[in-house]
């Protein structure tokens, strides 16, 4: 407790100094695109929030400096080192707006190949005949675990769009991760949870439900790269845990990035370009917003009270995923049941056919 509590302050203060500060750096950390496609806030807000939760996990790993058991010290302090290519890009990107996704990307993968190679933590087998056949090859491994940390840390950085949506998805992914960790007594990659958790908690104290600071690329990323390496060391380091159990609790994120390639290659899109039909923008428009209210405090509000909404559909996975963690049919069932509840839901919003109990 002493890691996440220690986080939790260490990202308060952090979060309190860069809004008190706000206006000295505003010109270059502000996010003052307010009509993208995908820009949902009424005012600039700081986009720094990475720093916030970077900070905080590495406090939080930082005060087990003295704690008798050194190999789960490590294993932060390893996974901290190796998160910051990702973080870096990510949080250049705030600041410039000049670092492309392709580079983010790469940074991401190489971030994943340090812990690779610092943990020998590489995805070798996933559950999946005939796939497991190529993974027994080095190289391959190596390159769809890059692969992998890279796609689910860019899925973070793509449901990063309302108030406490990506930051608290991610809480419950941690409390899976977390929860899971105990129960086969992986110290490292628990203390590694708390660090998380109490940062992330720390940011969500200043984002939701006001947004007064945002994750921005830097937090998305480190979030994503954070909750996938956690994920490869506890299916690596602990074969009673299912291949499929991370993939379960990371499904939301997961499936929105599929569904959106998907979506995009239909219509003939570009897939790596932004749009505004994502489930969380959907949910904005059709089910929580207002046309008839333009006033900026009710856009706030009703930014605050998309999330929830998706907060839930999370739930649905991470809760068969705790109980199943080591069954491998029953969260290749979940996942499957997810997928369906998704494209229904997504769907019966599109075609205005929304129920009753999902209605404001």
């Amino acid at each position: 407790m002493l890691t996440l509590f220690s986080g939790f302050i260490c990202a308060l203060l952090i979060g309190f100094l860069i809004l008190r500060y706000q206006a000295s750096h505003q010109n270059f950390t502000g996010d003052h695109d307010l009509i993208g496609v995908q820009k949902f806030h009424a005012l600039a807000v700081p986009r720094i929030g990475g720093l916030i939760v970077f900070t905080g996990i590495a406090f939080g790993i930082i005060v087990r400096y003295f704690s008798p058991d050194k190999a789960a010290f490590d294993v932060g302090i390893g996974l901290l080192i190796a998160s910051l290519p990702a973080f870096l890009g990510g949080l250049c990107e705030d600041i410039t707006k000049r670092v492309g996704v392709k580079m983010r990307l790469f940074l991401t993968a190489l971030s994943a190949a340090i812990a690779g190679y610092l943990f020998n933590s590489w995805l070798a087998d996933i559950q999946v005949m005939g796939l497991d056949v190529l993974l027994a090859i080095p190289m391959f491994s190596i390159l769809f675990t890059c692969f992998a940390v890279a796609g689910v840390a860019n899925s973070f950085n793509i449901i990063d769009g309302f108030n406490g949506l990506a930051s608290v998805v991610a809480l419950l992914i941690f409390l899976a991760i977390g929860y899971v960790a105990f129960q086969v007594r992986d110290y490292g990659v628990l203390l590694c949870c708390f660090a998380a958790i109490g940062a992330i908690a720390g940011f969500v104290f200043w984002n939701y439900p006001k947004g007064l600071i945002f994750l921005g690329d830097g937090g998305a990323y480190l979030i994503g790269f954070w909750i996938a390496e956690l994920c490869i060391l506890l299916v690596t380091r602990n074969p009673t845990v299912s291949k499929w159990f991370p993939v379960l609790i990371c499904i939301y994120p997961i499936f929105e990035t599929l569904f959106t390639i998907y979506r995009r290659l239909v219509k003939g899109a570009n897939p790596g370009m932004p749009d505004a039909n994502h489930l969380h923008q959907m949910i904005f428009r059709r089910i929580v917003s207002d046309p008839a209210r333009n006033d900026d405090s009710i856009l706030v509000k009703e930014n605050s009270q998309t999330s929830p909404y998706l907060w839930v559909l999370t739930s649905m996975a991470i809760m068969p995923a705790i109980l199943f963690w080591q069954t491998k049919w029953a969260l290749q069932l979940a996942i499957a049941l997810f997928c369906i509840t998704y494209i229904w839901l997504y769907w019966a919003i599109v075609r205005f056919k929304i129920p009753n109990w999902l209605s404001r």
